[in-house]
């Protein structure tokens, strides 16, 4: 069965109609147009902002003009993951998308569920006629996956409703009302190359098969984080055996635990053999310690020719001592809400090319002061390590919990209609773009909902079947009952 077949239909349609375009972060040219040629064809007024957003307008139905206006809100672009074994270019091709039991899922690459399930619906309450509402506005905003850079941009006065409830929450059944600040530092290390001694032999190092996931919401499953065990069997090969590194590539994206990295190395001819032994020794210890949280972890070490230079060992050594002592997970758990990460990093990309050594990680913290202090932790471990440039960017504060509102109580009201039971009030250690949206419009009421999806960010990213089904009739029915003006 094809995805586009799935009911709700005008649902399952419209992001099939998604997986069909390319729409990696930073490369939103194509959605955009097929959302404007989309709204066209569906004779929905249509317009893209000054910067890239794309705004649908739908006037109220009859009977429902005197509600207040409701911003439905999601964003247009995908994280760009997948397998070591897979072909696919994000740049061109489809998803490939297809049923699996009870869920949807991808061929070896990301979903783009997060966020394209939430634009679908956005898209499907433009197209249902038979969908009762005030006045809308469906806000899909470009580049949320590496900076949120559309809600950034996003003009004040542009947008007319003050009630916004984004489509972007991953838990059926979670009303999400606040969510984690972040912050990105970069350190950088320059470094000179040295030739390879005669005789010496290639090593290559492989991790692989690591869960990885999404940085805010799978962080606190202490999934195994690849540049850390890299660092962890670098650290004894260098310092006993003097091996020097040649490469080092480690994660891709800044918001995704990273589930492989390469390193090569060259080793002395006559120390290769405990090489390879230690190897298998330090990993067999990785593989203990995360048997529960990461089961599927793979090592592969591969005899290949030695590269003609190094990379200087004094510098890389420094930088792996840094990737072992910055800390990386969860920093500290919420002391208000159950089960919510409140403080956390992830060491996101290591490279090394053309002179430099580059690693980039990514802080949350639903506390501006604990994110602050976070960061001076991270620089003074680079500035010790001797980095040559350390920057912080992308900072962005949290959405603050506002719980006692007309809109959350409708929110709960219709859910205890359509599922028989509580709703669960939560917020996310993800980041959302109410954040940034709600300081630009600081009368709306802001509110998060979703389906299910498990594992975004990932190549086994999933959505279950069911929970869209139900999160679209729950949809139907909270615009059906937004509060009057």
């Amino acid at each position: 069965m094809s995805i586009k077949d799935l009911e709700p239909k005008v649902v399952w349609g419209n992001f099939y109609g998604l997986t069909q375009v390319p729409r990696p972060s930073k490369h939103e040219g194509k959605v955009i147009e097929y959302l404007l040629n989309w709204g066209k064809e569906h004779g929905v007024e249509v317009c893209k902002d000054e910067t890239g957003n794309v705004i649908f307008r739908v006037p109220a139905t009859p009977g429902y003009e005197n509600r207040r206006g409701v911003i439905l809100q999601g964003h247009m672009d995908m994280v760009p993951q997948k397998t070591s074994d897979s072909s696919h270019n994000f740049l061109t091709d489809p998803i490939n998308a297809y049923v699996d039991g009870d869920w949807v899922t991808a061929d070896r690459t990301t979903l783009g569920a997060d966020n394209g399930m939430g634009v679908a619906m956005g898209l499907a309450v433009c197209e249902d006629k038979s969908v009762e509402h005030g006045p809308v506005e469906v806000l899909v905003t470009y580049d949320e996956e590496t900076g949120m850079t559309g809600a950034t941009a996003l003009k004040p006065g542009v947008l007319k409703g003050d009630i916004l409830i984004n489509l972007d929450s991953e838990d059926e059944g979670e009303l999400c009302v606040g969510c984690a600040g972040g912050l990105d530092i970069i350190a950088e290390f320059k470094y000179r190359k040295y030739p390879v001694k005669p005789g010496w032999k290639g090593l290559k190092i492989n991790v692989k098969g690591l869960q990885g996931g999404h940085s805010g919401m799978d962080i606190s499953l202490y999934r195994a984080n690849a540049n850390k065990v890299m660092a962890r069997i670098l650290l004894p090969l260098m310092e006993v055996f003097g091996v020097q590194v040649v490469s080092f590539t480690g994660g891709s994206l800044r918001n995704a635990i990273p589930f492989e990295a390469e390193v090569e190395t060259v080793v002395p001819a006559e120390n290769l053999e405990s090489v390879k032994k230690l190897i298998g020794n330090i990993f067999d210890e990785v593989k203990a310690e995360f048997q529960e949280s990461d089961p599927g972890a793979v090592l592969f070490v591969e005899d290949v020719p030695a590269a003609p230079k190094f990379i200087q060992g004094r510098v890389m050594l420094n930088v792996v001592k840094a990737l072992l002592a910055c800390p990386s997970g969860v920093i500290r758990m919420s002391r208000t809400m159950d089960g919510l990460t409140e403080t956390s990093i992830n060491m996101a990309i290591v490279r090394t090319e053309k002179g430099r050594i580059t690693v980039q990680a990514l802080m949350r913290s639903a506390v501006d002061s604990a994110k602050a202090a976070l960061a001076q932790r991270v620089r003074c471990v680079f500035e010790l390590a001797g980095a040559d440039e350390i920057e912080f960017k992308g900072g962005y504060s949290g959405w603050t919990p506002k719980l006692d509102t007309p809109m959350n109580k409708v929110m709960m009201e219709q859910f205890q209609k359509v599922y028989g039971y509580p709703m669960k009030i939560m917020a996310t250690h993800g980041g959302l773009e109410c954040a940034l949206l709600g300081a630009k419009y600081p009368n709306w009421e802001m509110v998060s909902i979703g389906p299910t999806v498990k594992y975004p960010h990932s190549p086994d990213e999933r959505v279950n079947i069911a929970s869209v089904g139900r999160t679209w009739e729950y949809l139907k029915e909270v615009l059906k009952n937004v509060p009057e003006k």
